[in-house]
């Protein structure tokens, strides 16, 4: 107000000669113009902005041989120009494109106009059409990105933690980021009297949705949702339960929240201040800045040391969608659990691409170490109980974590029983850790097969197909010369050891636990 004031008394005391002179210098300095000289550079700034990427500033450099530039946006940092050509008042450029197949660059436009700098391009499924307006250095200056270096890679030791998959609740798959501290404990609340803590459910997993922004001193602060998240985990842990978080390690999260960059070992020591027992680290928009195996794999380091440095247990959860062959290096940087997959939905097609197709790729499970091919979808309403009992039974064969995604106070009879069956999540949290794998594949039928710490074999029918079949069973798929023991174990039943043929619906399974003579 007080620089509005200034500059109308300074124009209604000039002449009325100097006025009619000087306001058409006025417009002229307001308005765009490119560089001409080399050297001299165009800054824009973006004060209304999509918010994905959020592209804030805009600057373009004249230079001797053409142009350079870059854009800055608050989901990527520094995003450079490429291939930039002028053609009147328009400059067109490129800008690295991902996770688009065929489309590794987005052309965009930054055009002079009277009111501004019109701006459009896009980046993945996001558009961008936004004007700005010139700034001088000192504003640009304060709207530039500030990249932070990683450390150098290191090899983290075991530490013990997950010596099984681990269990519990995420609040993702059902609620996205409308989750807060009341649901929190209503769902903890839940998973106690419904009794699936003691069949093994211990984590309560607050997904993307939490966080609020940084305070002076860098600290980052849960939004109003969650008013005291020190108070939410003793709340969790007085009921025999376990609190998780989730972060990124770029500037912003999948949903658009505070990201760790630039502060992930002051993040672990919050996390581990709160009480935090497991955290799910997701590579969102750090994808940008890590676009390469050598990066992700030292940004996930960068973490996993933070964590331990803090001297709490915590599990870690790597969540970069099973790039660069993550199972490889994942106990490396710290980890106890890497995803294998991009996320899950629940529907039959995605749960059994994943859990048939993408996730028997990975190798390297075992305890301490697991595949993770996402959160079971189990009580969310879009798969049959046969669909759901073979969501189930497949991530047991796969010692995969177990991590419930639906809203558990409500969770249904049927889905309470397929998620609390006891000899199924035996199956899973198996101390051998052994991956179970397909061993007998004909057109939509596989069996698998997979051994158990105490000499039996897990043995899973699966018909991936639309109608039911009859199915065979054989001493051979374990691996033994003949069978001594067999059990149904989803009807808790024991078996004659020759009563080997099943009729498996579609889309189903039957899982048995086999006993018998090695070869």
């Amino acid at each position: 107000m007080m620089r509005t004031f200034a500059m109308a008394f300074s124009i209604m005391a000039a002449s009325v000669a100097s006025a009619s002179a000087s306001a058409p210098a006025l417009a002229r300095a307001a308005a765009p113009v490119l560089p001409a000289r080399p050297g001299a550079t165009l800054r824009v700034a973006f004060d209304q902005r999509a918010p994905r990427p959020g592209v804030r500033l805009l600057e373009l450099t004249r230079t001797r041989d053409g142009w350079r530039g870059q854009l800055t946006s608050d989901w990527y940092g520094t995003m450079p120009m490429r291939n930039i050509v002028r053609d009147g008042d328009t400059v067109r450029f490129d800008v690295r494109n991902i996770n688009t197949p065929g489309q590794p660059v987005r052309r965009w436009t930054a055009t002079l106009t009277p009111s501004g700098v019109l701006l459009t391009g896009g980046i993945w499924f996001s558009e961008v059409r936004q004007t700005g307006k010139p700034v001088g250095a000192a504003r640009a200056a304060a709207l530039a990105h500030h990249a932070v270096a990683l450390p150098a890679l290191g090899t983290i030791a075991p530490d013990g933690l997950a010596a099984t998959p681990p269990m519990g609740w995420s609040s993702w798959n059902k609620f996205a980021e409308r989750i807060d501290d009341r649901t929190i404990r209503a769902i903890a609340d839940a998973m106690v009297s419904s009794g699936l803590r003691d069949a093994g459910y211990r984590y309560v997993n607050i997904d993307d949705g939490w966080q609020g922004e940084r305070g002076a001193d860098g600290e980052l602060r849960p939004n109003a949702k969650f008013p005291d998240m020190r108070a939410l985990a003793d709340y969790v842990h007085a009921r025999g339960l376990k609190l998780g978080l989730y972060s990124s390690p770029g500037l912003k999260t999948c949903a658009g929240y505070t990201g760790s960059y630039g502060h992930v070992a002051q993040d672990a020591r919050t996390f581990a201040r709160w009480g935090v027992d497991y955290l799910k680290y997701d590579l969102c928009s750090g994808e940008w800045q890590y676009d390469d195996a050598d990066r992700v794999r030292r940004s996930y380091y960068e973490m996993g040391a933070a964590l331990k440095a803090t001297g709490r247990a915590i599990v870690y959860s790597l969540c970069e969608y099973g790039r660069f062959e993550v199972a490889d290096w994942g106990r490396a940087v710290g980890g106890h659990l890497w995803r294998t997959t991009g996320d899950i939905t629940d529907d039959y097609a995605k749960m059994s691409e994943i859990g048939f197709v993408r996730n028997p790729r990975f190798a390297h499970a075992g305890p301490g170490g697991w595949n993770d091919p996402d959160m079971l979808e189990i009580g969310n309403g879009g798969m049959s109980d046969d669909e759901y009992r073979t969501h189930m039974t497949l991530w047991a064969m796969s010692a995969a974590p177990l991590m419930m995604g639906h809203d558990v106070r409500t969770t249904s009879p049927a889905a309470l029983a397929l998620l609390s069956h006891r000899a199924v999540i035996a199956i899973d949290q198996d101390a051998a850790g052994v991956q179970g794998k397909a061993v007998r594949v004909a057109g939509a039928q596989e069996v698998w097969a997979k051994r158990l710490a105490d000499g039996a074999v897990a043995i899973a029918l699966f018909n991936r197909g639309d109608r039911p079949v009859e199915m065979r069973v054989t001493a051979a798929d374990a691996g033994f010369a003949r069978f001594s023991a067999l059990r149904d174990l989803w009807r808790d039943a024991d078996l004659p050891p020759a009563g080997t043929t099943f009729t498996v619906p579609a889309h189903g399974t039957v899982l048995l636990r086999a006993a018998g003579e090695r070869p």
